[in-house]
């Protein structure tokens, strides 16, 4: 084993506050690292720290003799020329490139100038630029935004192959689950290394969490009786005595810093702002929609009517009509074919790739004000639940992380009070904790949600159903949701076949599906699906207890024994009650469809 990049004591900060101090970390041939934390934690800065893109304002960074370096930033510039010329040079053969940009959707590009590519084109042709050529150490900065589900599930199997050392900043779960094997979190300046992939590290996470309070309820039981001596007003003329004195201080210090930690996200805007808005029975419909680009057919033929509570994926190949179908959702752009029709009380949200363009020169506050020109405690309350500080509400634009922008987006989106939210790649540039929230938010908000995503964590978490767009085809459902159509793609291309699926008009409305029994019978399939996944996530935390009363239920000690004994009957008996009501729901939202 070999080290690549050895970094001892290193700090660094941004113009308006501290990022991380005195963090040390050791790169290795083989390493697969992960660096996750929160937008604004300092992750793309300390990837830029490693490979020498910037210097640390404290401490040292080595790296290793002749160890090549490759980086992909999220601001990675291309050298002026053609695609071709940026995926070639020395020691690399021209087939390589080519291989690459071809699964990276950009192979039809290969000829043309890079100023003339889109940013999500730019963002491809520089990935496909790091792959291409031989490295020691390759450093990747959400390489998957701009990458549609295709192009990811290659980028798992290249990365999986490759033999350097890896570091990975995405938000994307499946990568980090599949490819990594250190997780390197960046919190609250302090670094956490887990040596362990992504499903060990959330455990251990939580571990350290639950370590973290029991420590600092003690240190606030001794700093309260610290406190109350000094208030007896004891003499302090002694050299032990001013040991205490200084000890109850930082004490007190201590569990003020930590108090400022930051409470979880909550993207619920109920307790500061107006509810949403009730939906009727009419939301959006589109009857035999198509739309054409001048002489250039997007796609055809999509029938949809979505449920007031509906959560519906969007998934397919760039460039299938993903974005153009919501864009016609929204009514922000005419379909050149069929009719929309939108119900009265539709009120649209919509959180686009782009989403609005902030001025970088204007601070948080001003973003969010706009006109009123004067914070009030709602203003504060809001943007404070949102993550954003004191220091970062005065902060100009210019000077926050990419994740920190979106969640600024998404901030003033939900200010909108829609009552039909459109997202189109809400997880570019978020952070794990922030798509958790989102995720959570999504379950109880009580209007429908239309998600375009190639994050197949995030459609399996949240929508019921998904509709495949793919060039040249009908929009249709897909059976088994977003998985089970790319397992089925993946399949396919290595057969070298596409197999045609065209499941009828695209329809999630119910009016003409037969009535079920029971107290569900009204319900519509979105609803049904909504409770299914209420009564799976009630159920979760009773899983976990009943499998800690089993353990307990074999201790020696026969009182601890038989009080676990009791609870877990009562467990059982919730248990029993929760299944029972799935079941009810389930047997409903099967007859339903």
């Amino acid at each position: 084993m070999v080290i690549l990049v050895d970094a001892q004591g290193v700090s660094m900060s941004r113009p308006d506050r501290p990022l991380f101090d005195n963090v040390s970390l050791t790169l290795s041939t083989g390493d697969r690292l992960a660096i996750v934390g929160l937008n604004g934690s300092g992750k793309s800065t300390l990837a830029r720290v490693l490979v020498g893109a910037v210097a640390p304002e404290s401490g040292v960074v080595r790296r290793g003799r002749d160890v090549r370096v490759t980086m992909l930033d999220q601001a990675s510039p291309l050298p002026p020329g053609t695609v071709r010329a940026a995926l070639t040079g020395p020691g690399v053969d021209a087939w390589q490139g080519e291989a690459i940009a071809d699964r990276l959707g950009v192979a039809s590009l290969f000829d043309a100038d890079v100023a003339s590519l889109s940013g999500g084109e730019a963002k491809r042709v520089a990935l496909a630029s790091a792959l291409v050529h031989e490295s020691d150490l390759l450093v990747l900065d959400e390489p998957t935004n701009h990458l549609d589900i295709d192009a990811i599930a290659w980028l798992e199997d290249h990365l999986a192959a490759f033999r350097g050392g890896l570091v990975l900043i995405t938000h994307d779960r499946f990568v980090l689950d599949r490819v990594t094997t250190r997780i390197a979190e960046l919190d609250h300046g302090k670094l956490f290394v887990y040596q362990t992939g992504y499903g060990g590290y959330l455990e251990a996470r939580q571990q350290r969490a639950e370590q973290e309070a029991s420590q600092e309820s003690s240190r606030r039981n001794l700093a309260r009786r610290e406190l109350a001596w000094l208030r007896r007003g004891a003499p302090a003329r002694s050299t032990k005595q001013r040991a205490r004195v200084d000890r109850a201080t930082a004490l007190i210090d201590t569990a003020q810093v930590r108090s400022e930690s930051r409470a979880a996200l909550d993207l619920n805007l109920a307790e500061v702002d107006s509810a949403t808005p009730r939906l009727g029975d009419l939301v959006v419909e589109l009857h035999g929609v198509g739309h054409r680009f001048d002489t250039t057919p997007v796609f055809a033929g999509l029938d949809l009517a979505l449920d007031r509570r509906e959560r519906l994926g969007i998934v397919g190949p760039n460039g299938s009509g993903k974005s153009t179908a919501l864009e016609i959702i929204a009514g922000r752009l005419e379909p050149t074919e069929g009719r929309v029709v939108r119900g009265p009380t539709v009120r649209v949200g919509y959180y686009d790739q782009r989403s609005r363009r902030l001025d970088p020169d204007i601070t948080v506050r001003a973003a969010l004000v706009g006109g009123k020109g004067e914070v009030d405690w709602r203003d504060r309350k809001l943007m404070e639940q949102f993550w954003f500080d004191d220091d970062s509400q005065r902060s100009p634009i210019s000077l926050l992380s990419g994740g920190e922008r979106r969640r600024l987006q998404l901030l003033l989106t939900l200010l909108e009070r829609p009552n039909v939210l459109l997202l189109d790649e809400p997880t570019n540039d978020l952070d794990l904790d922030t798509l958790r929230a989102l995720e959570d938010f999504l379950d109880d908000w009580p209007g429908a949600a239309v998600i375009v995503s190639h994050d197949r964590a995030l459609i399996d978490r949240t929508c019921d159903d998904v509709i495949v767009f793919e060039p040249g085809r009908r929009p249709a459902r897909y059976p088994g949701g977003a998985e089970a159509w790319v397992r089925d793609r993946q399949r396919n291309r290595r057969a070298g076949t596409t197999r045609a699926r065209d499941a009828g008009p695209v329809r999630t409305d119910t009016a003409s599906k037969p009535a079920t029994p029971g107290k569900v019978r009204a319900a519509s399939a979105s609803t049904l699906r909504h409770r299914l996944r209420a009564i799976d996530k009630e159920m979760q935390p009773l899983l976990t207890r009943k499998a800690d009363l089993e353990s307990r239920m074999g201790d020696s000690d026969h009182i601890e024994r038989e009080a676990a004994s009791m609870a877990f009957a009562e467990l059982v008996q919730q248990l029993h009650r929760l299944e029972e009501q799935w079941l009810e729901v389930a047997t409903a939202l099967e007859a339903v469809e």
